[in-house]
């Protein structure tokens, strides 16, 4: 019998089987695109994959989308920013529990110009007001993202009703966060970001912090498992390993190590 004829289909199916093994080994995280886009998984991911095995694909959308997504079973792990959104997330039996992971801040930025006088101010229900009346160009990402959501709570809290300004001085850009900066900027707009995209933003031109530091800009982050019980082609385990890192001492620690220019982005806060 020739046994070098059985031997290579055995060993065909034997390193097909591995190979599969070794996608399995991995998951889709359903993110916001701030976490994406400042550079933050860059740091991360090799540190857990390099200690898991578990390799981790970032569907970066707009904070809305990304819960769709998940809702959808279309991932196993969420990370974004929307604390009501996540709760109701769990609460409808889509994702398993929620956990806070880390923060930063929101912070308005506008020309050097200001054109509004806000420049400085820490009130930011009064600064918006003031950027309404004066009817200066603001854009907005009106994309349903995280940051979006921050923004229409705070102009509502400022008692400006946008929908009835939007395509005069209120612009919506339905884009993402980078790209809604770069209209900013080229139409001399004030706009909300959050500061870690804002760091990594590379087209700030002169364009400055006009309004930053009060307690209705603070930013938080939270992890949440897709439930398996919803989708059962949820990795639970693969993604459950990926929460217990992240939110351990490890995770937590390259988190607030990762920094750019000296600033630190992100902000680690498990409990």
């Amino acid at each position: 019998m020739n046994c070098r004829r059985w031997l290579i289909p055995i060993l065909a199916l034997l390193v097909t089987s591995a190979t599969a093994l070794a996608v399995e080994k991995s998951i889709i995280l359903q993110s916001t695109t701030s976490t994406a886009n400042s550079g933050l998984y860059d740091h991360l991911l090799p540190i857990f994959t390099e200690k898991s095995g578990i390799t981790v694909h970032v569907v970066a959308v707009g904070t809305g989308q990304a819960i769709k997504n998940a809702q959808n079973g279309d991932g196993d792990v969420l990370l974004v920013h929307a604390r009501s959104a996540e709760e109701a997330f769990v609460a409808e039996g889509y994702g398993v529990e929620r956990f806070d992971v880390m923060y930063n801040d929101f912070i308005v930025v506008g020309p050097p110009t200001d054109p509004a006088k806000v420049n400085g101010m820490k009130d930011t229900a009064a600064a918006l007001r003031m950027i309404a009346d004066a009817g200066v160009p603001f854009a907005s990402r009106g994309d349903n993202s995280g940051t979006h959501k921050k923004e229409v709570a705070l102009w509502q809290r400022a008692g400006v009703d946008v929908a009835s300004a939007s395509g005069s001085w209120y612009r919506e850009t339905g884009s993402g966060m980078g790209a809604t900066l770069n209209v900013a900027v080229g139409m001399g707009a004030y706009a909300l970001t959050d500061r870690g995209t804002w760091i990594s933003f590379k087209n700030k031109g002169d364009y400055v912090i006009a309004v930053e530091g009060s307690d209705d800009l603070f930013n938080q982050y939270g992890v949440i498992l897709v439930d398996p019980d919803r989708h059962p082609r949820v990795k639970a385990v693969e993604g459950q390993a990926f929460i217990d890192w992240i939110l351990g001492a490890e995770g937590q620690a390259a988190i607030a190590t990762y920094t750019l220019g000296g600033q630190q982005l992100f902000f680690p806060n498990a409990k």
